[in-house]
């Protein structure tokens, strides 16, 4: 059935959009004729989707293995279908019928070959303790969400009121461990339900319990604290995107949300300005429009307004032909889908891209990693040539991108420091390739084309590698790598190796890769010395100062498809030793749900960079409230860039920044690349850069992307905010309004 308001807009389509009035509609609620289209695109797609395939459609899938029990009824089929359709049941949501079918699949067992059962008869048992798990959060961390909700170790005010979730799942998961002593997994859940009742660690047996040591912080920070429901953004979706900016350029950042399900509409929350935010999706005409695991967004038209791009189809195979968004901000509190007007509509499954512009014209051109999965059709990623004027044309076979893999991240940075954006894409189950850009002398060229130097570099692990980023980790001046997989181990494995704490690693699971540049085109792979090679389950992820101290920290959202997924997200802080610590107890961000889209932003403008977190996972059921953790502060020193580019692209993502700094133990210089961080997740362009105990700022250097222009400016005074044009001569001031998160100005 057609969304409401595609019907809606389609007896509008006369009208000029948004800005139309219709009999009892709200104005701005229309959307765009080209909006209308898009999701037009969107429900033939749904209207495709088969349950057989897709994974995620579980009520579907809940109806169609429930039909075919019943048809099986009185035969050796018949438990596992019905187990099949139990799954699908608590999988949809309707937990508590998923439980009672697994007493109608325990009866039907006796009918299997005897070879079959034992490996039935577990599959219950596990779904049995997932189901009242889940129902556990959903009675309390739903019913009764608080900021303690579901962060790890559970604290008194994050434990269950209603219990009976939890201690039935204890039922079955003693029952699971006196049949296999050895399942990690059950004894990871076994020690969660005692910390969702409050009897962890002391009533977890001896042998099953998992002590209070393994969760030890490795540094101490003060606690962060969950604002998102005081301040209006903890809505509840699966697993999704976001991109963190001021769209509506006035002094405060806002945020656009999505979630991957045909059902899920996008979101934009609009900073009021006294501390919450607004959803104002529909008066963007963007409401309408629905799906996507991840967004980007920079200023692709240079008109001074950043645009959002929605990304669709990931882990979907040939299901996951579904279009991606390019949404115009049109300045007026609207957007418009112009996919199809800018050139940039394809039919690919994706979750990745990043714009650059990589021929230095001033205009940002854009790189989308599609999936070629086995089995399926091929997928060859894209890159879009912006024509200098907000259109765009597909060039990626020409200019050496147009490979299929399974792509699962792309990011650029220039690692060679030659002024021209180079590409690293990671792809699962395939070495990943970093794309070097040369000149392309071609008259009929694009003035660009990549050469793969992966080997030359050494930079071709991890195998299951998911997100990745640039960053200067070690402050040289040069960008370094990491990447991180997703995969290999189970939620027992996890907890056997205490990789989200202070304990052994195991050695077939694969690790993050930090590669560090060595400069002329070499990188070393310093994880281990950088004690980043720590079992991390890396989904949605990005990095910032935490503690203003000058040094790059980063979080990881955590998790993988399955329900039973239940990993802490991780956060670490650079040491500024070439090495990070895992802080995730001292700042209370180890949350069990699912993490995707990660960015930080200092949403209340008081100089340090606060952390939203989009949380849920794959199936239906795994919805979760967003987060965002509020930002302690400190002493230390900082200050807010915000950069506009003249010759240079407007957003000045490339802009590489050198800070000088006068500090008692003498100079420092910081650098940093403007960019939306993570390959999953992002951030404001502004630039937020801690200065640690700085006294003095002595200049700011520039140099900005396409131009080449050096911009050399006196230092400003410390813990404020400027605007640098390219052209200017100094840093213009801008005054901020302190805003106190889920209650005013401060």
């Amino acid at each position: 059935m057609p969304h409401p308001l595609l019907l809606a807009g389609l007896l509008l389509q006369g009208d000029a959009g948004p800005q139309a009035e219709a009999a009892g509609t709200p104005r701005s609620a229309v959307p765009y004729p080209s909006t209308v289209a898009m999701v037009a695109r969107l429900e033939e797609c749904r209207r495709r989707s088969d349950p057989e395939g897709n994974t995620f459609l579980n009520r579907e899938r809940a109806e169609l293995f429930g039909r075919r029990a019943d048809a099986a009824s009185g035969t050796p089929r018949e438990a596992e279908l019905r187990l099949r359709h139990a799954i699908e049941l608590v999988l949809s949501g309707a937990t508590e019928r998923g439980i009672a079918e697994l007493d109608v699949v325990e009866a039907a067992v006796a009918l299997m070959a005897p070879a079959r059962r034992g490996k039935v008869e577990d599959e219950i048992a596990r779904w049995r303790a997932l189901g009242w798990l889940r129902l556990g959060e959903e009675e309390n961390c739903l019913a009764r969400h608080c900021c303690s909700s579901c962060i790890a170790p559970i604290d008194p005010a994050g434990q269950h009121s209603a219990r009976r979730g939890s201690e039935q799942a204890l039922v079955m998961l003693d029952r699971m461990l006196k049949k296999s002593p050895k399942d990690d997994e059950a004894r990871w859940w076994l020690n969660l339900a005692h910390m969702t009742l409050g009897s962890w660690p002391d009533g977890v047996p001896e042998r099953w319990r998992i002590p209070e040591s393994r969760f030890a912080s490795e540094w101490e920070l003060p606690r962060w604290r969950d604002v998102a429901g005081d301040c209006g953004l903890a809505q509840s979706s699966i697993a999704g995107g976001v991109c963190i900016e001021d769209f509506d350029r006035d002094g405060d950042l806002d945020l656009v949300t999505s979630a991957m399900g045909f059902d899920d509409p996008l979101h934009y929350f609009v900073n009021d300005g006294d501390g919450r935010f607004t959803d104002r999706a529909r008066e963007a005409g963007i409401d309408v429009l629905t799906g996507g695991l991840n967004l980007i967004h920079a200023d692709y038209d240079n008109d001074g307004f950043e645009d959002v791009l929605v990304l669709r189809g990931a882990w979907l195979k040939d299901m996951g032909r579904i279009p991606n968004s390019l949404l115009r901000n049109r300045g007026d509190g609207t957007f418009e889908d112009v996919t199809e007007s800018a050139g940039v509509l394809s039919f690919h499954p994706t979750q990745t891209a990043t714009w650059a512009d990589f021929d230095g014209d001033g205009w940002l051109d854009l790189a989308i990693g599609n999936e070629t999965s086995r089995g399926g059709g091929m997928h060859p990623s894209e890159l879009f040539w912006n024509r200098r004027d907000g259109t765009f044309t597909e060039v990626g076979s020409r200019v050496g991108f147009g490979f299929s893999a399974m792509v699962k991240g792309v990011t650029a940075g220039d690692f060679d420091d030659d002024g021209r954006p180079d590409l690293f894409v990671s792809c699962r189950n395939d070495q990943n390739r970093l794309l070097r850009n040369v000149a392309d002398p071609a008259p009929e060229g694009t003035g660009f084309r990549f050469e793969d130097v992966t080997h030359l570099a050494g930079v071709q692990k991890p195998l299951l590698s998911f997100p990745c980023w640039f960053f200067d980790f070690d402050d040289d001046g040069r960008e370094d790598l990491w990447c991180a997989t997703n995969g290999g181990f189970n939620v027992g494995e996890y907890d056997a190796t205490g990789s989200f704490m202070v304990g052994k690693e195991i050695g077939r699971t694969e690790k993050p890769f930090l590669y560090r540049n060595l400069g002329g085109g070499k990188f070393a792979d310093v994880s281990e010395a950088a004690r980043v090679n720590r079992s991390v389950l890396a989904m949605g992820c990005n990095f910032a100062d935490i503690d203003n101290d000058g040094w790059l920290d980063y979080y990881v959202g955590t998790g993988g498809p399955d329900l039973g997924s239940l990993l802490p997200n991780q956060m670490f802080r650079n040491d500024g030793q070439g090495g990070f610590q895992d802080v995730t107890t001292a700042t209370g961000t180890g949350h069990l749900q699912k993490g995707h889209g990660v960015a930080f932003g200092d949403v209340d403008n008081d100089g340090d960079q606060d952390l939203f977190c989009e949380l849920g996972g794959f199936v239906a059921s795994d919805f979760y409230p967003a987060a965002l953790w509020e930002n302690p502060g400190n002493a230390n020193r900082w200050i807010t860039l915000r950069l506009e580019g003249v010759k240079a692209n407007r957003s000045a993502i490339g802009a590489r920044i050198r800070v000088e700094l006068r500090t008692p133990a003498g100079p420092r210089a910081l650098h940093r690349t403007c960019s939306t961080g993570s390959s999953f997740g992002s951030q404001s362009l502004q630039q937020e850069i801690g200065l640690g105990d700085a006294t003095a700022i002595e200049r700011i250097v520039i140099r900005w992307p396409g131009s080449g222009t050096v911009q050399e400016l006196a230092g400003p005074a410390l813990d404020g905010c400027f605007r640098i044009r390219e052209d200017a001569t100094a840093c213009e001031p801008v005054p901020l309004r302190k805003i106190r998160l889920g209650g005013g100005e401060r």
